[in-house]
């Protein structure tokens, strides 16, 4: 037989375990996303680093294209890259893209790659 108190608490037995049953699920699916965003602000960040470095090293090179290709794959771990030079005048753009995959566990069945796009224009600089 089970007591009753006056304020109930026989009743609330097991209420707390109810609750984390049905809350955990959503925690842990927000805590997948904000990771996935993580990723995602990452592998801008460093897609930034390379389109920098790649206008660097078109700003001052002879055949601008291959050393900005070679720049951004030796700034960055990311693959594949695209990596696109247009030279106007004495400004050269460089224009890094990379789709990123969303491979973080159960929020990458939910979310379609990322396409991760960074441009930079440099002034040309005698070889």
């Amino acid at each position: 037989m089970v007591r009753t108190q006056a304020n109930g608490l026989a009743r609330d037995r097991g209420q707390a375990a109810v609750e984390l049953a049905l809350a955990l699920p959503v925690v842990v699916l927000v805590t997948l996303g904000i990771v996935q965003v993580i990723v995602v602000g990452r592998g801008q960040v460093a897609l930034e680093l390379a389109a920098r470095d790649a206008a660097r090293a078109a700003a001052v090179a002879a055949d601008p294209s291959s050393a900005a290709r070679a720049a951004a794959l030796r700034a960055t771990p990311l693959r594949p890259l695209d990596v696109a030079v247009a030279t106007r005048g004495d400004a050269v753009t460089v224009t890094v893209t990379h789709v990123d995959p969303t491979d973080v566990a159960l929020i990458g069945t939910f979310v379609a790659d990322v396409r991760l796009t960074a441009t930079v224009t440099m002034s040309r600089e005698p070889p």
